[in-house]
């Protein structure tokens, strides 16, 4: 049996290695290194795609976020509603930016924020919204669009873990997540299903004022060379990443479709243990069906019963197959983000989770052999 790893990019590499190769001779040939044909290129493959106007690519998936809140001219002391089970990046910016976060409870069973918690959240001085979409699904966009409309709110859709997976309104309609709200952001770093080999990130929106503006920021506020016309950060996607992310692109579907066969291999050994719950998704059919797209599965992430996760966690290191804990540690709990309007008793589904969610290895080269070595490993444990 191959070596079980978290994330297989190796294996991954070597069925687009000859492209990236090639893409990457071609550019130090070039030395396009900066805003070179590649990012343009990978630019437009991105905005057919998703079905959006505008992409504008950054550095990194945090700089995306932080650059459109800049984008939207929120203002410090503007609070930022989001949620508190989440890596701290999204929390982060807000700080950053000196606007007030505010973080709010998450749906048990999709982790995502919870639409009845954002509504008890808002105050006069509340201005965005920023569903993250965990894990692979959206949040409940369609009650989140209109909790924003009621309140003319401005939604950010942090879409680092999400990018591929599609959200279905009500009416059956269905848009890429990212897409939804007035702006999304995106992470490119090597471990998300669209990955590239550094760091890397995209702003994505279908307003052409909104798209103007944030094209300035993430190039020192430049449209004109040295001229400054607003003020900026310096955020670019550079050639030799945007090469690997085009080279990947055309395999985003089939990537996630990989994620999903594991998915439900997982799913069907574990969905009748009484200590364990599969993942849940927002049709509620804990993407096992054949035509499910609505969950991309960035992480598969179990919920253990029994206070037993911290023991399987165990067993798991000692067989030597990896896994992730997200997130132990709550971000109304975190130092940096402590606060005195928190209570405990705001956040009883994110202290659960932070007690029993592990993720298991998830990613487009794993095999059934290594999948039935997890998921005995993982039932025999319980059963003892």
């Amino acid at each position: 049996m191959r070596k079980i790893q978290m994330v297989d990019l190796v294996n991954q590499y070597q069925d687009i290695k000859d492209q990236i190769r090639n893409s990457f001779d071609d550019i130090l040939e070039s030395a396009a290194f900066i805003n070179g044909p590649e990012v343009q290129n990978f630019q437009k493959d991105l905005e057919t795609y998703l079905g959006v106007k505008h992409v504008i690519p950054c550095a990194n998936g945090t700089d995306a976020l932080q650059i459109a809140m800049m984008g939207l001219g929120l203002k410090p002391g503007d609070e930022v509603i989001t949620a508190d089970f989440t890596f701290a990046a999204t929390v982060e910016v807000i700080a950053l930016l000196q606007l007030t976060p505010v973080l709010v409870d998450v749906d048990p069973e999709t982790f995502n924020i919870d639409p009845k918690a954002i509504e008890k959240a808002i105050t006069p001085k509340t201005r965005a919204i920023v569903p993250v979409h965990l894990f692979g699904q959206c949040a409940d966009m369609d009650a989140i669009l209109k909790i924003a409309q009621k309140h003319d709110l401005w939604v950010i859709e942090d879409n680092a873990q999400a990018i591929g997976a599609d959200y279905q309104f009500p009416d059956g309609s269905k848009k890429k997540a990212g897409t939804l709200g007035h702006v999304g952001a995106t992470s490119f770093f090597p471990s998300k299903n669209l990955g590239c080999y550094g760091d890397g990130g995209a702003i994505f929106t279908d307003d052409d004022d909104l798209a103007h503006y944030i094209r300035g920021i993430v190039n020192h506020g430049m449209y004109e060379r040295y001229h400054h016309d607003v003020i900026g950060v310096n955020s670019r996607l550079d050639s030799l990443q945007a090469a690997v992310l085009r080279a990947k692109l055309p395999h985003l579907d089939r990537y996630c479709e990989r994620r999903r066969d594991a998915a439900r291999y997982y799913n069907k050994a574990f969905r009748a243990h009484p200590l364990l719950t599969v993942p849940k998704t927002v049709r509620n059919c804990e993407g096992i069906c054949d035509t499910c797209d609505c969950h991309v599965f960035h992480q598969y992430t179990l919920k253990v019963g029994g206070g037993k996760r911290d023991g399987l966690a165990a067993e798991l290191a000692e067989k030597g197959i990896p896994f992730g804990i997200y997130y132990p540690i709550p971000l109304h709990r975190q130092k940096a983000y402590q606060d005195s309007r928190y209570r405990e008793a705001d956040f009883p589904v994110t202290n659960q989770l932070s007690e029993e969610v592990i993720s298991l290895p998830m990613h487009t080269e794993l095999d059934e052999e290594q999948l039935k070595h997890i998921t005995q490993t993982v039932l025999h444990y319980l059963d003892q």
